[in-house]
């Protein structure tokens, strides 16, 4: 009996020992394995940090509009009678555009030239009586009214007849006619828009912060999507005397001349103005940093040694940065980094504080100040 319970015991003990061992054989097992997969390298690309010259520049969007601009019409009403122009075409001042019927009004000219030769006939023959003293001076007076009210009378005539002519104001393009022959046209209806567009001003909004930076005459330069190739040279004619009170911007009048009359009113623009000196800042491309609600960071590639294979080890440590401006792709870094650290530009979501790297530049993101824009 003993001896049976002796053997039991010693079945039971090798049994629990052979679970223990099994046990702490898997825990080994498992904690080495995952020991060598947190271990394996992550491959990322990443750049030096270095430093560039950066001019300060204010970009803002802004509105293309002509130096002179209006929808023609009419001052007066009539029927359409004879149409002048094309749509598209460029005209100079005082160019005939449109006609308009004048009906009896040349007849009634005609009556009042005759009235004002009566008159004028009447007053020089008084002036003569008068001499001879047959008519009294109230008389020769009131024959010289009489002859001023007629002339009156043929000038306003004639300035309608005038009217019936509409004309170009000033010299520019022509728009799309918006009129046809037979038409009748009552005043201020308009026959079509006439624009002068060399040069052409841009207006734009700068905060109240950048007044201290703008003057007029101070150089700007003008991008439209366009004609994207192409840069627009011109300078500031005008700031406005009043501060908006709601937004607490102010605006600002660019006059740019027009090459090949490309630009067009309406259209919105990049206006770039160079301001101060140029300015020595450590950049990044704008991949190297992670934005967050927290802060932005960067994970800076640090030397870690040697592994059992002798091989050096990578591994990376996030951390805090203070960005500035952004151009093109990248973007300046105020602090938290410094010249020459290797900071990575691609495959960060995979990599924690630590992680182990292996840096492949093979492909490398954009990072141009001034993006290449591709051919259309």
């Amino acid at each position: 009996m003993i001896l049976r319970m002796l053997i039991m015991l010693v079945l039971v003990g090798a049994l629990a020992g052979g679970l223990y061992w099994f046990q702490n054989f898997k825990t080994t097992m498992i904690a080495k394995a995952l020991s060598d997969y947190a271990a394996a390298p992550q491959t990322v690309s990443a750049v030096e940090a270095g430093y560039q010259q950066w001019q300060p520049q204010l970009r803002v969007i802004g509105t293309l509009r002509a130096s002179q601009g209006v929808d023609v019409s009419p001052s007066v009403p009539g029927v359409v009678e004879e149409i002048s122009f094309e749509s598209g075409q460029d005209v100079e001042a005082g160019a005939l555009l449109v006609s308009l019927a004048l009906n009896d009004a040349t007849s009634r000219l005609k009556q009042l030239e005759a009235a004002a030769e009566l008159a004028n006939t009447n007053y020089q023959r008084n002036l003569r009586q008068l001499r001879e003293k047959i008519v009294s001076q109230a008389s020769v007076d009131s024959d010289a009214s009489s002859v001023k009210s007629a002339q009156a009378d043929v000038e306003a005539q004639q300035a309608l007849i005038a009217q019936k002519s509409v004309r170009a104001p000033f010299a520019g393009r022509l728009g799309i006619r918006q009129v046809d022959k037979g038409q009748y046209l009552n005043p201020g209806v308009a026959i079509v828009s006439l624009q002068a567009i060399d040069p052409m001003f841009v207006d734009f909004l700068l905060p109240q912060q950048a007044l201290g930076q703008i003057a007029v005459d101070q150089p700007v330069m003008v991008k439209v999507d366009a004609f994207s190739d192409q840069t627009f040279a011109g300078k500031i004619v005008a700031i406005n005397v009043r501060v908006d009170t709601t937004t607490r911007n102010v605006q600002v009048r660019a006059s740019l001349s027009n090459p090949g009359r490309k630009l067009l009113p309406g259209m919105y623009a990049t206006v770039e103005i160079t301001t101060g000196a140029p300015k020595r800042l450590l950049t990044l491309p704008v991949t190297a940093i992670t934005y967050n609600a927290y802060g932005n960071t960067v994970f800076v590639v640090e030397d870690a040694g040697k592994d059992d294979k002798g091989k050096p080890v990578k591994r990376v440590k996030q951390t805090f940065v203070k960005t500035g401006e952004t151009r093109g792709d990248q973007v300046a870094v105020l602090d938290g980094i410094e010249e020459k650290q290797t900071i990575v530009t691609a495959g960060q979501l995979k990599l924690t504080n630590d992680t182990a790297v292996v840096i492949d530049n093979t492909v490398q993101p954009d990072s141009r100040a001034v993006p290449i824009l591709p051919p259309r």
